[in-house]
């Protein structure tokens, strides 16, 4: 694992909208896979940014007298700034109306029309406008002819348009599907796009009468190329640098359900038809696509006339009350990485925080903290006895912490978030197990017990420090406080993981302090008005 180079991304964002929780959620669980990946010794690349060609930015802007690029750019700086905002570290921000994305765009579709895979013929049949996406006859039928994701009817078009040649992949795409079984996530999700590819026509690429908003197919001022295709380049945009491609393939795309079909089908399809042409052999399709579902909230589909949407100001209440680590430890534990949605109530939220962060981990952390300021004057104790380490009723920390930050590690390359931090939180948890079996607040009343006392809370320190390692990347300002309580001076950027997990890294000696680091918050004070 370590120095190899990773890839990671979120879909880009339409900018016909301010961002809320669908966007933030996908940026923050990519942004804890990258930091976690980073502090295991990968060279991570990690890409967000904003998809921005779409009929529906330009109806939006006219809406408010603005040109499209002014809606664009206003939208695009509000997806940033609450990125920085939620401390994203992503290495790249990246807008389609770019010069250096419109360029690459253009020279890869000239690549695919001359190779033929792109070609002019006429379309006629279903579109569903909202999502800008042609249906099959056969799928708007069993659609009721009515959108899949937003219920509006289709529309019956007949028009000239480019296509791709999405047909003469089906068998290549399938044959890649048996031999790697992992290259869509969840399982549920694979067997849905295998099952649509089995029937893939070739797809519609271009649209005429777009005006100036858009990138235009080479040669032909009269057509522009669809958002979608030109959206999908964007992973590729980024990285055809000098300086930047050996990042490529990515390790993993992250995007929520609604566009699988684009990303499962369509962009290995033509990922393939490039990599066939020369100067671009090296362009091997993806490793992983995870497809996770959406967020409901309060048991309801999110609506802003219901009132429970979860929206920038809604996001903001959340840090602000419970802190920016509670908020990324909950999306990143509680979200819907599965093939089914997930509800964000603001009951289950503070009962998580309670539960997960105050009773656990603030817990422990100041137990332990706690007892070596009290019999050790804040010196940490060592952990030996005679020259031995100490074993107590079965509990072999070195054995039980190498298993926690193995799974942990495990976990995180299969983007199993709530598997890593479960882990952490598991050896946390042992070591209350551990203090309420051995009760040291007990041998701290006889004198020669204090050795023992001594190599029991060394034990302790030294389990929470290394839970702590695994916790990091999703909650970085906590587990900072708790490392300086603990006398501590590491830096993710650069030490490794797998050397900061070996037993025994806390040193005898260390100066510790005391810490609270989850305070108790009053409920139902702390619900959203």
């Amino acid at each position: 694992m370590p120095d190899e180079t990773c890839y990671i991304t979120t879909p880009i964002y339409y900018v016909n909208d301010k961002p809320h929780i669908g966007h933030v959620y996908t940026t923050t669980v990519c942004d804890v896979w990258a930091r976690f990946m980073r502090f295991c010794g990968r060279d991570v690349f990690f890409l967000t940014g904003t998809d921005e060609h779409a009929a529906k930015v330009v109806d939006a802007a006219a809406e408010r007298g603005l040109t499209a690029q002014e809606w664009a750019d206003q939208n695009a700086a509000a997806f940033e700034a609450i990125f920085r905002r939620l401390g994203m570290t992503n290495d790249d921000f990246i807008r389609t109306s770019q010069q250096r994305h419109r360029e690459k765009v253009t020279e890869y579709v000239k690549a695919l029309l001359e190779s033929g895979d792109v070609y002019l013929g006429d379309y006629e049949g279903w579109y569903d406008a909202d999502q800008e996406e042609y249906i099959p006859a056969s799928k708007a039928g069993e659609y009721d002819y009515q959108s899949p994701i937003t219920g509006k009817p289709l529309v019956r078009k007949t028009e000239k348009n480019y296509f791709f040649r999405l047909s003469e992949y089906r068998e290549a795409l399938l044959g890649h599907f048996e031999e790697h079984g992992a290259f869509v996530l969840p399982e549920a999700r694979r067997n849905e796009i295998i099952a649509r590819i089995k029937d893939a026509e070739d797809v519609p690429i271009s649209r005429t009468g777009a005006g100036d908003w858009g990138i235009r197919v080479p040669g032909d001022d009269e057509h522009t190329i669809y958002v979608w295709i030109d959206a999908l380049f964007n992973y590729l945009t980024t990285v055809d640098t000098a300086e930047r491609r050996r990042y490529w393939p990515p390790a993993y795309h992250l995007i929520a359900k609604d566009i699988l079909w684009f990303h499962g089908c369509i962009w290995p399809a033509v990922l393939m038809a490039l990599r066939k042409l020369p100067g671009y052999e090296w362009v091997g399709l993806f490793e992983r696509l995870y497809a996770h579902s959406f967020w409901i909230s309060e048991g309801q589909k999110m609506s802003k006339s219901l009132g429970n949407f979860i929206d920038l100001a809604a996001i903001e209440h959340y840090v602000e009350v419970y802190s920016l680590d509670m908020w990324r430890y909950f999306l990143a534990t509680q979200g819907p990485l599965g093939a089914t949605d997930a509800d964000f109530a603001a009951a289950h939220f503070h009962e998580v925080y309670n539960t997960d962060l105050v009773n656990t981990v603030g817990n422990c952390a100041s137990r332990v903290t706690a007892m070596i300021s009290k019999y050790f004057e804040g010196a940490t104790p060592t952990e030996l006895l005679a020259g031995s380490r100490l074993v107590v009723g079965g509990y072999d920390w070195p054995v039980s912490a190498a298993e926690a930050v193995g799974t942990a590690m495990r976990a995180m390359e299969a983007f199993d978030l709530p598997g890593a931090i479960g882990a952490a939180l598991a050896l946390i948890r042992r070591v209350d197990g551990f203090i309420n079996q051995t009760e040291p607040f007990k041998l701290a009343k006889d004198e020669t017990k204090r050795e023992e006392l001594g190599a029991i809370l060394y034990q302790c320190v030294e389990a929470v420090r290394i839970a702590s390692l695994v916790l990091w990347p999703v909650m970085p300002e906590k587990t900072g406080r708790l490392w300086e309580a603990l006398g501590l001076e590491i830096d993710p950027a650069r030490q490794r993981l797998s050397d900061l997990a070996d037993w025994g890294g806390m040193q005898p000696g260390t100066k510790v302090e005391q810490i609270a680091l989850f305070p108790r918050i009053d409920w139902p004070q702390a619900a959203p008005a």
